[in-house]
């Protein structure tokens, strides 16, 4: 071999002998994306033979090297160009460039400006694993080069599974983004996709361009094709045009757009599909929320908007953006004010209603509007002290003759002032609390019916507590057992109610934070009347990090006087129903968690509820749940899960099914096959839209890793199904 160097400003010819070659000239050095600049850093050649003026043109042969920075060249000859700082290559061309790789069968390169192009190249990118080969690659600069008669893959190996094929296709490492003209995507072979230009990602960032088509089908609209355009308007807004032909139903018109910001972030999205084949009408729905703070968080704005066509498009769109349960829809804006202890509010909200004709719906009243004042301090000399109140404009529009309320409108003040002197310590707590709860009301009633009323109602509580630990085992696993009796004392005398209106209120379901509660009512309409005291205690296992393992808790209410304040009709009885809970992990695979409330009167359950999840590895997991609801006639049994069938098959399903009516209340079923560089999921769900009815669609969808997903996506659809479900690419979770 031969070494010599060549200085940047004057080349000086060094030795002359069997050794290597080196060349010291200017330099543009990068590594792993991040530039250098580096005007002094070498160039470093080797080679067998050397020929030709180190000022002007110098040619190499036999194994030759070139390396400067990041960039490395090898071939079997080349020809170095000082004054140009140029380098032409040629024969089994290999050149690796900041982690991608190139080989071809001749190179030029401009070694600082990285300018040049490879001829019959293939070439290997490290950031997102792609490959493929072409007529020719030409480099424009550092991040940006064009393909000429070209394919790219993610796939390895000389017959990929997936492949596009274009004449020129661009790639572009700044902006993460690769473009390809007169396209044609293959898949096994065959062509799945062709377009004029295609765009996708190197990498997880967002671009604008098509996204691919999605195609489904339900009972209710036939096929689906939607064609959607994608807007990366900016890094932190985004447009979404979504055009989609329902086969049965016509053409559907849809949009969402997103924007994020430091003090604010929203979404809105719109469609419509006018004169619809079946109803001969035109249709539409509508959802916006945007949140935002101003004066440096102190103020609050946000609104949430729903609204929809008519009554039947949660049951005609079931996967669109009006959910297929979802028959009250809010429309709502608040405005709040925080300070360093008190915060007041502006809020209206009305619903649009949805009607089910087998399951009709209360409209709720309007609120036109609502302004709302809280204060509060804690340990002020001891004492905690907080001040609610609410001056609320109801109204209800509703004027059909067997749904119309008592009272039409109504204005209601609250005002609910409360003190505490909690005394606390880490083996016990006692809390004695007294409120007053003063209502106000100024009603448009009809006929008959009373136009004011109100209401003060004072309320003694007294909450207490222990807390004992020992040092004990769970399954084997040393941990720390607590056991923590409460008792929660409540007094508030009686007031007859009957007379007052309902605006917003309701009883609240019976669970085990509802018996620490002093109200059992929701909203202000209804103050219930208590002498009551619940008892309660609580055993937690707790590892040595801090973590809850295993909770058992049981807990009743206990009266000592009968109940008079109800919305429906009075229930005397002396305590309530039993409650007993038990969750936690028996294992690090086995979880459970069972809920009872069991009636002492009637000797029987009234609700129950036994679920456990069985969770071994990644893409493993069952779960089973039971329900009994017997107040409101429900029995259900729920088996779902997600399992490896066969070497890269997983299935995926669900069922829920009612015992009470002897049939599948829900279901989902469904595969995954996973290649190395695809993913192909076919999902069949059917899912109730009203208390007759329901919809069923099929999703499939083909993932190609690191460029998009072809078809319907079914992946909401199986992370609400499925709890623990776990996606079987989890690298490839961000395509579009």
């Amino acid at each position: 071999m031969t070494r010599f160097f060549v200085l940047s400003d004057s080349p000086v010819l060094l030795c002359v002998a069997a050794t290597a070659v080196a060349v010291v000239a200017p330099s543009l050095a990068s590594a792993q994306g991040m530039r250098i600049e580096d005007k002094n850093g070498p160039i470093t050649i080797n080679a067998d033979r050397m020929t030709g003026r180190p000022d002007r043109e110098v040619n190499f042969e036999n194994h030759v090297e070139i390396q400067r920075g990041p960039t490395t060249i090898n071939a079997d000859s080349a020809t170095y160009r000082v004054v140009e700082d140029e380098v032409e290559a040629k024969g089994n061309i290999k050149m690796q460039r900041l982690g991608d790789v190139y080989t071809g069968e001749a190179l030029r390169l401009k070694i600082e400006s990285n300018e040049g192009f490879v001829v019959k190249p293939t070439y290997k990118l490290q950031k997102n694993n792609a490959q493929g080969s072409a007529e020719r690659i030409d480099f424009e600069s550092e991040d940006r080069a064009t393909i000429t008669d070209g394919c790219y893959t993610t796939c390895e190996g000389l017959d990929p599974d997936w492949y596009l094929k274009a004449d020129v296709l661009s790639l572009d490492r700044e902006r993460d983004t690769g473009y390809a003209k007169n396209t044609v995507v293959y898949f096994k072979g065959v062509p799945i996709i062709g377009a004029p230009a295609l765009s996708f990602p190197l990498s997880d960032a967002r671009k604008s361009g098509f996204l691919p088509p999605t195609i489904g089908t339900t009972n209710k609209g036939g096929l689906e094709v939607t064609m959607p355009y994608y807007f990366n308007i900016a890094p932190n807004r985004d447009l979404t045009l979504y055009p989609k032909l329902i086969a049965r139903r016509g053409l559907q018109i849809g949009a969402d757009g997103r924007y994020l910001g430091e003090t604010y972030n929203g979404e809105t999205r719109v469609e419509a599909l006018f004169n619809d084949q079946q109803t001969k009408t035109n249709r539409y729905a509508l959802s916006s929320t945007h949140n935002q703070v101003f004066d440096q968080g102190r103020w609050r704005l946000a609104w949430n908007i729903n609204s929809a066509s008519d009554d039947n498009y949660p049951s005609d769109f079931a996967r669109t953006i009006t959910a297929s349960t979802q028959r009250l829809l809010l429309r709502e804006m608040t405005l709040n004010y925080g300070a360093s202890w008190w915060t007041a509010g502006l809020r209206a909200s009305n619903y649009q209603v949805l009607q089910d004709p087998a399951a009709p719906i209360t409209r709720p009243y309007d609120r036109l509007p609502q302004l709302t004042l809280l204060a509060a301090r804690q340990d002020v000399k001891g004492f905690d002290w907080s001040v609610y109140s609410e001056l609320t404009r109801f109204w209800n529009p509703d004027t059909s003759a067997s749904v119309a309320p008592q009272v039409k409108s109504g204005d209601r003040l609250v005002i609910n002032p409360s003190i505490s002197y909690p005394l606390l310590h880490p083996a016990y707590f006692v809390v004695p609390k007294l409120s007053l709860h003063a209502t106000q009301y100024r009603l448009d009633a009809l006929p008959g019916n009373p136009n004011a009323l109100s209401r003060t109602l004072p309320t003694f509580s007294l909450d207490s507590g222990l807390v004992f630990e020992r040092q004990a085992h769970f399954f084997g696993i040393p941990a720390t057992q607590t056991l923590e009796p409460r008792l929660f004392y409540v007094y508030t005398p009686y007031r007859d109610q009957s007379q007052f209106p309902n605006f917003d209120t309701s009883e609240a379901d019976f669970s085990y934070p509802q018996l620490f509660s002093e109200n059992r009512f929701i909203g202000h309409d209804r103050i219930s009347d208590a002498n009551q005291l619940t008892a309660a205690i609580v055993s937690r296992y707790l590892e040595s990090t801090g973590a809850e393992r295993a909770r058992f808790a049981v807990g009743q209410r206990y009266y000592f006087n009968q109940q008079r304040v109800s919305l429906g009709t009075p229930t005397a009885q002396t305590r309530s129903d039993l409650l007993l809970s038990a969750s936690g992990r028996v294992s690090q695979e086995i979880s459970a968690e069972i809920n009872m409330q069991y009636s002492q009167s009637l000797h029987s359950m009234v609700r129950s509820n036994y679920g456990v999840r069985w969770q071994p590895g990644p893409m493993r997991v069952l779960n089973a749940q039971y329900r009994r609801d017997q107040p409101n006639a429900l029995e259900q049994f729920d088996v779902s899960g997600q399992w490896p069938i066969a070497r890269r098959w997983y299935g995926v399903g669900r069922i829920n099914y009612s015992l009470k009516d002897q049939k599948v209340a829900e279901s989902l079923a469904g595969f995954e096959y996973k290649a190395d560089c695809w993913v192909f999921r076919a999902v069949l769900q059917r899912t109730p839209t009203s208390a007759q009815a329901a919809t069923t669609g099929l999703f499939l969808q083909l993932e190609l890793n690191g460029l998009s997903r072809i078809g319907s996506n079914p992946l909401e659809a199986l992370r609400t199904s499925i709890p623990g479900y776990q996606v079987v690419n989890p690298r490839a979770s961000n395509l579009p």
